[in-house]
């Protein structure tokens, strides 16, 4: 996520005055506070039909104010290193603890889902080596992309109808989605952290409204999880040191998606054939059988991302890699990030029919691909054909991360 505003929408002044004086609860002599309850019930009854018809399955509304605990969770989190090298959430927290802190004059919190199940159960392909295995929410069009264009649809007609001003914000800046969507009545957080719903189990893209409009809340939802530790148990590195915790720098997603550098040795192995992003936690949780697959056709996975071969992700160039993931989120960790995990899921792979491309990225001009390179052709190669490839390497090898690769 960045830290850039989200768009800003105002009506005019007098028609901003007239309809916030609608929306604020006053003392007024009997029968105009019932009139005005109905107004803006017909306003939030106005809201919640169109975000039905934009796609979103779920909306819910929070006041600003709903979660005063985020900014000493938050503080503990940082505290901890659980955030890893993701340096924004720190040089953020003071603006992420609270709306009130990013935006002085937000009243009010919409919170809106939209449901983007996978048609099968992603556990499923991770036992397929020959995969480039992608995250679901990775396999269709940016999900940033879809949901801001809906989001602006409904702030607009939110302002409009009450000439409140409005911000919305999809992932791009210091906004604590999950929480303030639990405080929502969305759902609820569950012990992997993500956002659960009772209809769209852990499959939900959460967007945010903020509006200076003080609207009426909706019930926060109870926490569902009861006993149920399958989300714990099933993550192949321990990334969760206690229920509702996750420390990135145990989360595969985290090294798949955040993370700049070589993928740490004790990681490399757990990845299995996963190049982008882990599901292990969503997925297996009880509450996805209530859940369905996405109906939205912009939120469904491309069949050729979904399927991609990992020989075939091995072989893209820069070009072909911006290509065949344009408009999707794994374009934004570039080429060279990428092949290093494809590199990674082929020393996993188990199969010799990967080494000549393998050799061939041993001179990439990246030295993220250049070490992982090396690091698949000795899970595959015999040992006299990595000594060969190990002379030639070490002669024009310039970085000592790379030349390491040779002694781990």
């Amino acid at each position: 996520a960045s830290s850039k505003s989200g768009h800003h929408f105002c009506g005019s002044e007098a028609r901003q005055n007239k309809d916030l004086e609608q929306l604020t609860r006053i003392e007024d002599p009997k029968g105009r506070d019932s009139e005005k309850r109905s107004q803006r019930d017909t306003i939030i009854e106005e809201l919640r039909a169109r975000a039905t018809s934009l796609g979103f399955s779920a909306f819910g509304i929070a006041p600003a104010n709903a979660r005063p605990d985020l900014p000493q969770k938050l503080q503990s989190a940082l505290q901890s290193g659980w955030h890893a090298d993701m340096d924004w959430m720190e040089d953020t927290k003071d603006r992420r603890g609270t709306p009130t802190a990013l935006w002085p004059d937000v009243k009010s919190v919409i919170m809106v889902g939209a449901n983007y199940g996978p048609d099968e159960n992603p556990l499923d392909r991770l036992i397929d080596p020959s995969l480039a295995n992608v995250s679901v929410y990775a396999q269709m069009r940016d999900y940033h992309d879809v949901i801001k264009g809906r989001l602006k649809d409904l702030a607009g007609l939110l302002a409009r109808r009450t000439g409140a001003e409005v911000k919305v914000f999809v992932d791009t800046a210091p906004v604590m989605e999950k929480p303030l969507a639990e405080a929502a009545g969305l759902g609820w957080q569950g012990k992997h952290t993500v956002l659960l719903s009772r209809d769209a189990g852990s499959w939900l893209f959460l967007g945010a409204i903020f509006t200076s409009a003080e609207l009426p809340a909706s019930t926060p939802e109870a926490e569902k999880c009861g006993t149920c530790t399958k989300c714990l148990d099933i993550c192949p590195t321990d990334a969760f040191p206690a229920p509702f915790r996750l420390d990135a720098r145990k989360c595969l997603a985290y090294y798949l998606v955040e993370h700049k550098g070589q993928i740490p040795l004790e990681f490399r192995r757990p990845m299995g054939n996963r190049v982008f992003g882990c599901d292990d936690c969503l997925a297996v949780c009880p509450w996805n059988k209530f859940a369905s697959a996405t109906r939205d056709s912009k939120l469904a996975a491309r069949e050729t991302i979904r399927d991609a071969q990992l020989s075939d992700m091995l072989a893209l160039s820069d070009s072909a890699f911006r290509d065949f993931f344009a408009q999707t989120p794994v374009k934004r960790l570039g080429s060279a990030r990428f092949l290093r995990n494809c590199l990674v899921a082929a020393g996993n792979s188990g199969d010799r029919h990967h080494l000549p491309a393998i050799e061939r990225l041993l001179s990439h001009q990246s030295p993220l691909v250049r070490g992982m390179a090396i690091w698949a052709l000795r899970q595959l190669a015999d040992t006299g054909e990595a000594e060969t490839q190990r002379a030639r390497t070490l002669a024009t090898e310039p970085d000592p991360e790379v030349r390491a690769e040779w002694s781990h």
